[in-house]
This record gives C-alpha cells, sequence and structure tokens, in this order.
C-alpha cells in the first residue's frame, strides 16, 4: 500500500487509538504497521493471564538494560507487548488520568493545546466508565473502565489503616488530585481485559480506509531530502517498503521509537557517526531524558488466608478456571486490589507516590513469576513523577541489535526520598492495629531493613513498573525532540506518538494517558490534514 495518508508504525496502546481515530474520516486512509501478530490467546483477555503474558516471547519483546547503581549493579529485565493491543494486551490494567497539573504544566513547557483543559475532555470522550458520569468521569466512549471487584476483610482493613493514616478513600481514585486511596479503577470489561485493540481497533478494522499489516518490523525511515516518505523494514524475513504522499507516525514505544529514529540518522551526530550511521538530522534530545518508575515492593506473609496464592495454584487454580469461564468471574477476573497516591512528607503540596496493594505474592525471582506457597500479600510503590534520567542509544547500525538502555535509577535525592518515605508508609499500614493481627511476618525485604541506606538498596534490588517516558520529549526547550503538534523538529512528514513524547510522568500508570494523548493527537493531525488537503 502506497497511498496512505498516514503510516502508523506500532499497533500498541497508541497505535491503535491512532487507527481509529484517523481512519474515522472516511476520506483519509491510513496503513497501520506491527511488528509482533494478531494474537487471540485466552490468557491475553483473562486479567490473572497476567502472569504468564508477561513471559511470553509471542506477546512480550524483552530488553535488557546496562548494570547501574540503581539497579544494584545487575541488569534489569523491561517488557513491552508486541502485537496488536502493544502494552495493553500485556499490562496490569489499573487505570490512571493523571492529575490536572501534570497536563497544566506541559503547557506550561510549551506544549500548546496539551493543558487540562483539553485532555480532560478527551478522558470523558474516551471513558465508559461503570461508576457514571459524576461530574469528571465519561459515559458512552469506547474505553470501558471498572472498578477492582475484589473484596476481603484484608483490603478493608488496608483501606481503613490507610484512612486512620490521613489517606482517605475514594470511591474512584481519579477524581482527586490530593492523597487518596480505594479499590483499583482497571481497564477490565464483564470479566475480560479490555485493551487498546478491544476499545478502538476491532471497531475500525473492516474499515476500508484502514490497512493493517502484522509481522513486520520496520528499521528504517526512507527520506527524499529533508522529508520522510515512508518506512522499509522486513515482514518474514523479506525486506519491504512502504511509501507515502502524507506524513509517518511513530507510535513504536519509548524504547523503539528513538532506536527507529536514530538507525534512520536522526538524533545526537557524535554517536551515530560513531556507529558508522549517516547522520540525517542532528537531534541531541532523541534517546535522552528517559524516566521510568523504579518501585520498592514489600511483602508479608498472613496468618489467615485473605490471599489469592492458594487460588492460583493446583486444584484452586483448576476451580477457579472453571469458575472463570463459566461467569467470567473469580480470581481470574481481577488484577491488583487497591490503588492510592500519597504524599512521602506530609508538608507537600500534593500526592508525589503510587502505591497499590495486591492480594498475593511471589517469589524473589524477577526473570520468573512464581506465587509463594503461603498465603501472601505484595505492596508496591514509586516516585509519581521521577527526576532521575536515563537513556536509550542503539547499539551499532544493526537493526537487530538490542539498544542500549541506562536507567541512571536513583540517582537524584528526591527520587531516593520518595522512595524512603513510601516504604515507611507501608511499614505504618502494616503496623497498624487494624492490619498486624493478620500478617504473620515481613517476607521482603525483611525486619532487619530499617536505616534509610537499606531502604535504598531494597529499591535497587526490585524492578519497575514498566513506564518508560520521555525519550522524544515535545516542548519548546532547545532539546526537545517534537514541538506542540508532535512534529519532529526540522523533519517533514514525520510526527511521533507514544510514551516518548511525554516531556514529564503523569501522576500513575501511563497507559490511560497515552490514549488519551493518541486520541488528542487524532485531532491534531486531522486539523493539519484539512488544512493541508485545502491548500492542495
Amino acid at each position: 500500500m502506497n497511498n496512505a495518508d498516514f503510516i502508523i508504525v506500532g499497533a500498541g496502546s497508541a497505535g491503535c487509538v491512532l487507527a481509529e481515530r484517523l481512519s474515522s474520516n472516511p476520506k483519509v486512509q491510513v496503513l497501520l504497521i506491527e511488528a509482533g501478530g494478531r494474537t487471540n490467546s485466552a490468557l491475553v483477555t483473562m486479567p490473572m493471564g497476567i502472569g504468564r503474558t508477561l513471559m511470553d516471547q509471542r506477546l512480550t519483546t524483552i530488553f535488557m538494560t546496562e548494570p547501574d547503581m540503581g539497579n544494584g549493579n545487575q541488569p534489569a529485565i523491561w517488557m513491552r507487548g508486541r502485537g496488536l493491543g502493544g502494552s495493553s494486551a500485556i499490562n496490569g490494567m489499573i487505570y490512571c488520568r493523571g492529575h490536572p497539573e501534570d497536563y497544566d504544566s506541559w503547557a506550561r513547557q510549551g506544549c500548546t493545546g496539551w493543558g487540562w483543559d483539553q485532555m480532560g475532555r478527551v478522558f470523558k470522550q474516551m471513558e465508559d466508565h461503570t461508576l457514571g458520569d459524576g461530574g469528571k468521569r465519561g459515559v458512552g466512549g469506547p474505553l470501558h473502565v471498572s472498578i477492582q471487584r475484589h473484596r476481603s476483610p484484608l483490603t478493608e482493613a488496608l483501606l481503613d489503616a490507610a484512612t486512620d493514616l490521613g489517606v482517605p478513600r475514594a470511591e474512584d481514585a481519579n477524581e482527586s488530585d490530593d492523597a487518596t486511596i480505594g479499590y483499583s479503577p482497571v481497564t477490565i470489561h464483564k470479566g475480560r481485559r479490555w485493551s487498546s485493540r478491544d476499545a478502538f481497533l476491532r471497531r475500525a478494522e473492516k474499515r476500508s480506509n484502514l490497512t493493517i499489516v502484522t509481522d513486520t518490523a520496520i528499521n528504517r525511515l526512507l527520506f527524499d531530502g529533508t522529508r520522510v516518505r515512508g518506512v522499509a523494514g522486513r515482514c518474514n524475513g523479506l525486506p519491504v517498503e512502504y511509501r507515502t504522499a502524507g506524513e509517518v507516525i511513530l507510535a513504536a514505544g519509548a524504547l523503539a521509537t528513538p532506536k527507529l529514529l536514530q538507525l534512520s540518522g536522526i538524533g545526537p551526530a557524535e554517536e551515530l557517526r560513531s556507529l558508522g550511521i549517516e547522520v540525517k538530522f542532528d537531534h541531541p534530545g532523541v534517546g535522552r531524558h528517559m524516566r521510568e518508575h523504579k518501585i520498592i515492593t514489600t511483602q508479608v506473609s498472613l496468618n489467615q488466608d485473605y490471599s489469592h496464592n492458594s487460588r492460583l495454584q493446583g486444584t484452586g487454580l483448576l476451580a477457579e478456571t472453571l469458575r472463570y469461564f463459566v461467569s467470567r468471574s473469580g480470581v481470574l477476573a481481577t488484577t491488583y486490589d487497591i490503588n492510592g497516591f500519597i504524599k512521602s512528607r506530609p508538608d507537600l503540596p500534593r500526592p508525589d507516590a503510587q502505591v497499590t496493594f495486591w492480594s498475593l505474592s511471589t517469589k524473589r525471582n524477577l526473570a520468573k513469576i512464581e506465587l509463594e506457597p503461603h498465603p501472601g500479600l505484595n505492596a508496591m510503590g514509586y516516585p509519581a513523577r521521577t527526576t532521575s534520567e536515563g537513556s536509550v542509544l542503539v547499539r551499532s547500525a544493526n537493526p537487530d541489535d538490542a539498544p542500549i538502555i541506562k536507567t541512571n535509577f536513583l540517582s537524584t535525592e528526591h527520587d531516593r526520598d520518595v522512595i524512603i518515605g513510601t516504604f515507611r508508609f507501608f511499614r505504618s499500614i502494616f503496623g497498624h492495629e487494624k492490619v498486624a493481627p493478620m500478617i504473620k511476618a515481613e517476607t521482603w525485604p525483611g525486619p532487619q531493613v530499617q536505616s534509610d541506606d537499606e531502604i535504598l538498596d531494597a529499591a535497587r534490588a526490585d524492578g519497575t513498573c514498566q513506564h518508560a517516558i520521555g525519550t522524544c520529549r515535545m516542548g519548546d526547550s532547545n532539546d526537545a525532540v517534537l514541538d506542540a503538534r508532535l512534529r519532529v523538529k526540522g523533519v517533514s512528514g514525520l510526527r511521533v506518538m507514544d510514551c516518548s513524547v511525554m516531556p514529564e510522568q503523569v501522576t500513575g500508570n501511563t497507559n490511560g494517558p497515552i490514549m488519551a494523548l493518541a486520541w488528542r493527537a487524532s485531532e491534531i493531525f486531522l486539523e493539519d490534514w484539512h488544512s493541508a488537503d485545502r491548500s492542495s
């Protein structure tokens, strides 16, 4: 297909939204290209299937980071979705909007059109929330959002303890910009994961003006002078090219998009030349300013069986599997129980950390998810808006070589302080009179961890939330890669729309925000398409 108005590279959380919204105009021809396949695995649609899908290389691309101090001098495993739906088909399904101030901060940095006045409207248009409108939520949109179903005496005690500690309970944690906690808002619909493929692409895939190509890895942009005219890659081992008189939109994610730009000669000139890559445009910001949510976890064993562990192993799993396929209910229809936003210090104007609680516990093996044999609970937290910055750089001119990912975790005092404050919040929760009687012991990192340095060492041994952003950020700074209309500065016919465009993190998980950003981006792209069409 060489007559597309838009070629979208990547059918993930953003790419599926872009494809649906752009092709909603029947005059616009859209080509969507995805490196992965069209999986219909039951483990993808089953919410608790996350434990299997994250490690399934048919569904997931595995990246290894460089060892650094923030990871205890060890490499870390990063996972990204592969196939239609991308990471929204393998993630934890927690739905966060971010706070209005996050987007207004972007607008003050030159991201005109991305403040809360626009983004709040988009979220309401996009959502179909089971709680109804309530003045802030959306109803009738394509993205189903519900509140986590699982309840137990343990989860109720955790919420009561948090309230006593100054973090009030809310029916919908997305309604408040202040510290709040409640049962997790999730992208689950009638017991099924509701990915961006389900919400957006399925309703569009039969449109005559949308072509979807899978199992095709794009590794190079095609140029005509300073204008991008198409993309090149491989499909089932054979070279392919797709050309356009319109625009190419990169939606491959915060790791793959900067890699593709750099392989095509757009990036830091000195580094590219040293690898034998012809420099088309010197863009030092490509691959820089990467921010990621570095986590601190606490696990406890329980005196009573309020845990999912026994229900996800042996005969318990058999019973839950039958229950799920008969009624789409039970443990397999659930994910993280509780989600909240806290202040790591009481004097802060707004929350600076996110916390989750999940009624299960896993063995200490970051390369494989295995449940513990006894009842347990997992608590996870991280700085909501980190200040440590890493980078993504191609390793060579060979597109098959994995990029060099440097995390630089916990390199700022801010991030270290928030990690420490979050961990101490967990200790306060587990020591609370309503929760402590249910807990047998802290199994990770263990009661011997007391000092700030010991807490930070425990965090260095933990993983991340797979929420990398910022590697092709927009804004008006000198090293911003994109302008506010998501055009790569200095290059014609090329835009970016994925988590790499975020100039800063939003407060919370990134999946909901990136789908909303893609919705808003589609409005901008169609506005510019109409303007170009009228002027031609």
